[in-house]
């Protein structure tokens, strides 16, 4: 058997390349999930690279990205495959004066030149390698959910006009979740789990000289310790990292070098989303809130 990659460091590095900085965990779970060959249940707060991860992979690797986005009401015939009903009709219209008999047309209709794959079908009869995204899974039903399980299991699906088709490639699967609701002990059961949090302060930091062109090493590292310190106050919504990253952008376009409360409370929109969490901030920049760029700890809620 092949395998796409021959060491955990192997994976580490090539994620790097593509600009996803991975720490050991995470290629660690990329790794055994090609030698398992079992799919991985990525969860994590929104913005924290749950869905990029998976781009990530394929990009390394070189694979074609197949994603299902998952929304409430996706039903079978959106994930898997449907038939193309109007080509069909259209078919048995034009086979009325002829000779054939129902049988024939019947044969005819029903084959692949009248079906309509999607994308879990798509990725099980792929020849070429593919990195295949099922994201936002906690907001499908649970009959979607029980035939995800049944594909996942076998990597096989049963078309009662054709047959079984059989993956000719294992395709390397990513499920995200955002939480939204408990998924199955049986889906869980059949993936590998991984859980990425908001990164530790210096890996924002690495993540923010990664990602945003222009910016200093000490900017860089004042905006890791304000989002830090921000997301240890009690919010409706903390900023994720991609947040992070459009307010890192938004002071190197001000040109702004070092920090101050002032441009900290013009630009906080960019980070916090919600009022509450807004005037929160603010009033936490404010007096011995200017001690965030220096220690990176919250003040004190007393």
């Amino acid at each position: 058997m092949d395998y796409r990659f021959d060491a955990v460091d192997e994976v580490r590095a090539g994620l790097g390349k593509v600009d996803y900085l991975a720490d050991e965990g995470i290629a660690g779970v990329v790794y055994l999930a090609d030698r398992l060959q079992k799919p991985v249940l990525v969860e994590g707060p929104a913005g924290t690279g749950t869905t990029q991860l998976a781009k990530s992979v394929a990009e390394m690797t070189g694979a074609r990205l197949i994603r299902l986005q998952c929304y409430e009401g996706l039903d079978e015939a959106k994930a898997l495959y449907e038939w193309n009903y109007k080509k069909q009709l259209l078919r048995i219209q034009a086979e009325r004066n002829s000779e054939g008999t129902w049988n024939e047309i019947e044969d005819d209709i029903f084959s692949d030149d009248f079906l309509l794959e999607r994308p879990l079908l798509e990725a099980i009869r792929s020849p070429d390698p593919v990195v295949l995204l099922i994201d936002e899974v906690d907001r499908v039903e649970v009959e979607t959910e029980a035939l995800l399980l049944e594909i996942l299991s076998d990597y096989q699906v049963s078309i009662p006009e054709l047959g079984t088709v059989t993956a000719t490639q294992i395709p390397l699967v990513f499920l995200t979740s955002n939480n939204t609701r408990e998924l199955s002990e049986a889906l869980k059961r059949r993936c590998l789990y991984l859980h990425i949090d908001y990164p530790d302060m210096e890996r924002e930091k690495e993540i923010v000289l990664n990602k945003v062109p222009g910016v200093s090493e000490n900017l860089a590292d004042q905006i890791a310790r304000i989002v830090r310190s921000i997301r240890q106050l009690e919010l409706k919504k903390a900023p994720s990292v991609s947040e992070t990253l459009d307010w890192a952008r938004t002071l190197v376009h001000l040109g702004v070098e070092t920090v101050d409360e002032k441009q900290a409370t013009e630009t906080i929109t960019i980070l916090l989303k919600y009022q509450a969490d807004i005037a929160k901030a603010i009033k936490e920049f404010g007096g011995d809130g200017q001690a965030w760029t220096r220690g990176g700890q919250a003040p004190s809620k007393a």
